[in-house]
């Protein structure tokens, strides 16, 4: 079948991206799904600074490739050997494929399958397989979804069954930004009630992140960002402070005695996650969600891992099973503890896509959602 698909030809083009136009949309031949996998139509996806990282060439990729990680939809076909899903379920997609056996799954870490960390670097499903071509040239998936498109063939293991009566616009949230963001809180971390917590970095994983600290009961939570209106929809959120980074010590110095006990960092660049390290107290850590380039390095002082028995954390997918978060995530939306719908600042054409990347690079988006079945351009 045919599937109208936002394609990465070439990474690092340069900015407006609505001029240079590095994503083209067209027209992607999209097979059947083979054994595990299901077929989806995309009624809405999140634009994620992953899917920017992909374009600037911080993350690369292998070229062409089919963008986008953040979805909801519904099924339209399911291939062989694929249990619990049916043509017609409504389903978020998860980014992360994983195949249940290897030592990884075994332990329940999921996001970190081996198999699956495999497939998404080389741009295939699970398995290594292929579904999308253009005039007989292969198209690479990204992260196992390639979301931006009208559909999307994926492995089972990244398709989430949820409930029919939740907006496809809302559930495409749940896909990423809050099992990265709130995960990190809520399974990575382990937040306490009490606990302090700053959060750097307030794009739509940040954000996550705070309402993951106002359900956790953290207090303070202090969102850090050099926007202000991220920093006013943070206190909106729940957030009990918000500061520019350049204010962050001392305002943080002022709420409590030695440091805050968890930084969460959101931003992904070398300067906030050292700054992070800088603003836990000891026996404090650092969850870092945000991916910076491959080649960059940090910079933190050695004996306060010891002496002041800190810690650096990497959390992938917030150390979530999207099977089992994602439900009871969209359970908590239900029960009003995570506003999920406040995050989405714009919903666009499939068409938009290439200006969606310019409002995510100019730093003042929080979590755009394309909706791929809407033809009209903008």
């Amino acid at each position: 079948m045919k599937s109208r698909s936002a394609v990465l030809s070439n990474m690092g083009q340069s900015r407006p991206f609505a001029e240079t136009a590095p994503l083209q949309i067209l027209d992607v031949d999209v097979d059947s799904p083979g054994q595990g996998e299901v077929l989806v139509q995309i009624e809405a996806a999140g634009v994620c600074h992953s899917d920017l990282s992909v374009l600037t060439g911080q993350r690369p990729r292998p070229m062409p490739m089919a963008i986008g990680h953040e979805a909801a939809g519904r099924v339209v076909e399911v291939g062989p050997d694929v249990p619990g899903i049916r043509p017609g379920d409504h389903v978020v997609l998860a980014f992360m494929p994983h195949c249940g056996t290897c030592v990884n799954c075994a332990a329940g870490r999921t996001t970190l399958c081996i198999p699956g960390g495999q497939s998404n670097r080389e741009g295939a499903l699970l398995g290594g397989h292929h579904r999308l071509t253009v005039g007989g040239q292969r198209i690479n998936h990204h992260l196992g979804v390639s979301a931006f498109s009208e559909y999307a063939v994926v492995h089972h293991s990244s398709a989430v069954v949820i409930d029919d009566d939740v907006p496809f616009e809302i559930a495409a949230v749940f896909g990423c930004a809050m099992l990265t963001g709130a995960g990190a809180v809520l399974n990575t971390a382990e937040v306490q009630p009490g606990e302090s917590v700053c959060v750097i970095g307030l794009g739509g994983v940040g954000l996550a992140a705070v309402l993951g600290a106002v359900l956790a009961g953290a207090t303070p939570i202090v969102a850090i960002d050099p926007v202000e209106s991220k920093r006013q929809l943070a206190v909106e959120l729940g957030a009990t402070h918000a500061c520019h980074p350049r204010d962050a010590a001392s305002l943080i110095g002022s709420l409590t005695r030695d440091g805050t006990r968890w930084a969460i960092e959101a931003a992904g660049v070398v300067p906030a996650m050292e700054q992070a390290f800088s603003l836990v107290g000891r026996g404090g850590a650092v969850v870092s969600v945000g991916l910076p380039a491959p080649d960059a390095q940090l910079t933190l002082p050695a004996v306060a891992f010891v002496a002041d028995a800190k810690s650096f954390i990497g959390s992938y997918m917030g150390s979530c099973q999207p099977q089992r978060d994602i439900p009871r995530m969209i359970a908590w939306w239900r029960q009003g503890f995570l506003p999920v719908e406040k995050l989405v600042d714009g919903t666009y054409p499939l068409s938009a896509v290439n200006r969606a990347m310019d409002r995510l690079a100019e730093g003042t988006a929080v979590r755009q959602i394309l909706l791929p079945q809407t033809q009209e351009t903008e």
